[in-house]
């Protein structure tokens, strides 16, 4: 025969069965949720990648527009700036032409008069003078 203890927890034993069912049914509940949110998350993810996707090729676009609108302005400013330093060397160029001249025809009047004798003959007053200083 059974002794009092078994007895005892053979009485025990549908309660406790009965608590085991209802957490497997409140767990099975709760992995319902779960699988629930899980779809609804991965519903999101698809309609936010799809969102970001579509974001990223209009501003693709809008950056291609903008880079070949950026580079035409560029070139106008770069072809600008060309000539611009093409005009001030030719500037350049007819200011050296002019000051090489002017320096060779000191250079051939200071000759000539060193070789007359006419830098001898006048006088640093005489030519401050001359010249109204």
């Amino acid at each position: 025969m059974a002794t009092k203890e078994a007895v005892a927890q053979l009485a025990l034993l549908p309660e406790r069965v009965a608590v085991v069912e209802i957490k497997v049914n409140n767990i099975e509940d709760k992995l319902v949720d779960l699988k629930s949110d899980v779809k609804d998350m991965h519903d999101c993810l698809d309609q936010t990648r799809e969102t970001v996707v579509a974001q990223l090729h209009m501003m693709t676009d809008e950056y291609r527009s903008n880079a070949e609108k950026y580079y035409e302005h560029a070139n106008t400013l770069n072809a600008q700036q060309t000539a611009q330093h093409e005009e001030l060397a030719g500037k350049i160029s007819e200011l050296e032409k002019i000051k090489s001249k002017w320096t060779m025809y000191a250079m051939v009047a200071l000759a000539f008069a060193a070789g007359s004798g006419w830098v001898n003959a006048v006088n640093f007053p005489h030519i401050l003078k001359f010249l109204g200083l």
